[in-house]
């Protein structure tokens, strides 16, 4: 992974190609922020240029043989540990090639992204204090190719207490040359004795425009539906992209659900609603919370439209038309009904909730929300 192939984060590239030219690296590095923005690819590349054998001024060479092992994520100095379900393992090792090959695939990949690749029950895995040992182990050995050693924590945020304190003297003194990067989505769990010990960098969300210009690059798409999908993705790439995938080829598929939820919802059409819940269920858990994440979408551009009209945004014509018509039924007096529903309701898909109970709950509770106005 280069630089030159991260979608925005210009300023954090810059300081970090910054640290790495002027010598000063800080021991202990955790990126902050959702991993559809970047953070994993920006790991990866600062990785890279750090142990690359001719970095340029601003980027990794790409060719010598650390880019290329860093590429393939075969370098032996760079030690990788995530979060598992500990019925099946202990630490990260044995479920590593398994791994590799969705960070390969899809660089910036989500916990629930891993989840549901590596154990078909939906468990919530941890990192647990055998990784710990088994970090601390790796970095006690002299570095393979006589440069830097890195260890890098994916999802740092899983680490339970006692891992997190059993990394505390290593990560405040680590040995000669070896370098922490933590990669999470929230600071909010981690210890605070962790955090006073590393450099916290926020990767931000990308902006609409870099995301549109990118999935030009994927093909032959309406511009309508590219500028919809990036306004819907709050800055997270990997949602664009999966939003862009599981598009029905009408460029529509949530926008019409959505319509759909609110019609029968205002018109307490029973049957229809529970109809409506029944397909809502059939779909697969990434596209229940894609929907979850495009009607909360939907409801904040209400909000907008009543708030501040002439603000520019970047939904589509058809989203604009029926926005027009619907926006006034969001307001001051259930938006935060609104935000709360869906919210709970992500909250609770990641969780395996059963869909068609949860989903008949949504359309009854919008049916007395969308009245409130």
């Amino acid at each position: 992974m280069q630089f030159k192939e991260i979608i925005g984060n210009k300023l954090l590239k810059e300081k970090l190609i910054t640290d790495v030219c002027s010598g000063k690296i800080p021991h202990a590095h955790l990126f902050v922020g959702d991993m559809g923005f970047g953070g994993t690819s920006m790991a990866l590349a600062f990785i890279q240029y750090i142990l690359c054998e001719n970095k340029g001024e601003h980027d990794s060479c790409g060719e010598c043989n650390n880019c290329k092992k860093v590429q393939q994520l075969e370098h032996p100095d760079v030690h990788f540990s995530f979060p598992t379900v500990q019925a099946e393992s202990k630490t990260s090792d044995p479920q590593f090639p398994q791994w590799k090959n969705m960070i390969l695939s899809a660089p910036n990949s989500s916990l629930n992204n891993w989840i549901t690749l590596s154990d078909d029950k939906g468990r919530k895995p941890v990192i647990s204090v055998s990784q710990s040992a088994e970090i601390i182990k790796k970095l006690t050995l002299k570095s393979f190719m006589g440069g830097h050693r890195v260890s890098v924590i994916w999802f740092a945020e899983e680490m339970n207490t006692a891992c997190a304190n059993k990394l505390l003297k290593i990560i405040e003194e680590p040995p000669s040359d070896t370098i922490f990067i933590l990669l999470a989505e929230s600071e909010e769990t981690i210890l605070p004795t962790i955090l006073s010990r590393t450099q916290i960098a926020r990767i931000k969300p990308i902006q609409e425009e870099e995301i549109v210009s990118y999935l030009q690059t994927k093909g032959n798409y309406d511009i309508e539906l590219l500028r919809s999908i990036a306004a819907g993705s709050e800055g997270n790439l990997t949602l664009a992209e999966e939003l862009l995938k599981t598009d029905d080829g009408s460029g529509n598929s949530n926008f019409n659900r959505f319509v759909e939820l609110m019609r029968v919802s205002y018109k307490k059409q029973v049957i229809p609603m529970l109809n409506w819940a029944e397909g809502m269920s059939t779909l697969g858990r990434e596209e229940q919370k894609q929907f979850l994440r495009y009607a909360l979408y939907m409801v904040r551009q209400s909000i907008m439209k009543n708030y501040n009209p002439t603000q520019e945004t970047f939904s589509s014509k058809e989203e604009e038309d029926f926005l027009a018509n619907f926006a006034r039924f969001i307001s001051g007096n259930n938006v935060l009904d609104f935000n709360k529903l869906f919210n709970d309701a992500h909250y609770n898909v990641e969780r395996n909730a059963h869909g068609k109970l949860l989903f008949t709950n949504i359309s009854f509770e919008i049916m007395r929300f969308i009245h409130k106005a």
